[in-house]
């Protein structure tokens, strides 16, 4: 048994130093009456790990936890208007510089199995997710005319499976457009799908030495230039791999280079796709099998869409949904790190359902994370006096 509940053993795992430093560069303890930055980091994670519906939730959860809170590093539970008011007007890039720092320090901890590729290419996954929000309280957001969305176009670290950046903006910003904002790292990949099929941002990656595997769109007007070689008597999903010359007025002149054109033949799906790329050198399968690894990315939206609280928030405005969307990216690279260093497979949606129901429970985190189901130890025999006579 520890002396300590499981919440504040996962709290423990962060950087306060990190996080002291980036509050005093941004200033956000200035005139605060009580509630710091670090009592609002501690109220949001616990908002997303017991997934609370409403400020009154978290104000009253972290009451619970009388006697335990300086464990957590806060004097006392905060109120519901207290909550509200900081979630209006703390500045919100506190929460998204925060999590880069955090990712620097835990990020590469966080691995999983999944497939090596033989490329000295740093690879990363790029997607969009859409999520849908009601415009007569979300103003600010409009999509459509009686729909209100916000866009998280994420870029995904294929190594540790967690967002690299992340930009959110409105939901009418197309996939293409909100990816020109994204960092890029000469020698790396970035693997899309068709939505990102724009010649203007891949000729904007070429020309920082990014590499490209894209899905192309079926209208694709183009001449073949060179057919290349097609292995023989292994993998036969390949149907054609070729250089291409873009044509079209305006398409030719916004890339003007030839790509390769690799053309697969999917089983699961019972149709071909085909893959447009600068990479000259890989081998048609490799070029096939970054491909495939873009699920990774849509795996990823259903996770921190089902397993904690960003489909729905507990404030209205911009800033508040802000700080939720980063404090449930802060959580899910905690519990991707949890689920790295406990030796039981955990699933992370177990992970996440068992930390919700023991989360002021009192047992040691890492011998929970190693063996969560062992056997309590046997009680002590029972020994009887006889009597003397």
């Amino acid at each position: 048994m520890s002396k300590v509940n499981l919440f504040s053993q996962i709290v423990s795992k962060h950087d306060r130093n990190s996080f002291k430093k980036l509050v005093t560069e941004k200033k956000t303890d200035k005139h605060q009456k009580g509630f710091t930055s670090w009592t609002h980091l501690v109220s949001m994670l616990f908002c997303q790990f017991v997934k609370s519906q409403s400020i009154r939730d978290i104000s009253n959860g972290l009451r619970s936890a009388t006697g335990n809170l300086n464990h957590l590093g806060i004097q006392m539970s905060p109120s519901k208007s207290t909550i509200s008011y900081q979630n209006k007007n703390r500045d919100w890039t506190l929460f998204r510089e925060y999590y880069y720092k955090l990712l620097t320090q835990l990020g590469q901890q966080a691995g999983f199995k999944q497939t090596k590729f033989r490329i000295k290419s740093k690879i990363f996954l790029l997607d969009s997710s859409t999520i849908s929000l009601c415009l007569n309280l979300f103003d600010w957001v409009k999509y459509k005319t009686t729909k209100g969305a916000i866009k998280l176009h994420t870029l995904l670290d294929y190594d540790g499976n967690l967002p690299a950046y992340v930009n959110v903006s409105n939901g009418e910003t197309a996939d293409n457009k909100g990816a020109y904002e994204i960092p890029l790292f000469a020698n790396s990949v970035i693997v899309a799908d068709r939505y990102y099929n724009d010649f203007s941002l891949l000729n904007v990656w070429d020309s920082k030495g990014v590499f490209f595997v894209i899905r192309h769109k079926e209208n694709l007007q183009f001449k073949t230039i060179k057919e290349l070689e097609l292995p023989e008597n292994r993998h036969q999903y390949i149907l054609k791999d070729e250089l291409i010359e873009v044509t079209g007025t305006q398409t030719s002149t916004k890339y003007p280079k030839k790509p390769r054109r690799v053309v697969i033949w999917n089983d699961e799906n019972n149709q071909t796709i085909e893959l447009i790329t600068n990479q000259m050198s890989w081998t048609a399968n490799t070029i096939s099998e970054l491909y495939k690894s873009r699920w990774q990315v849509e795996i990823f939206f259903r996770e921190i869409k089902q397993l904690l609280h960003i489909k729905s928030f507990i404030g209205t405005s911009e800033n508040a949904v802000m700080i939720q969307i980063w404090t449930a990216l802060i959580t899910i690279l905690i519990l991707k790190y949890l689920k790295s260093i406990g030796e039981f497979e955990w699933r992370l949606s177990n992970l996440i359902a068992f930390i919700r129901l023991n989360l002021f429970v009192k047992i040691d985190l890492k011998k929970w994370l190693d063996k969560p189901f062992e056997d309590p130890p046997k009680p002590r025999p029972k020994y009887v006096q006889g009597d003397l006579f």
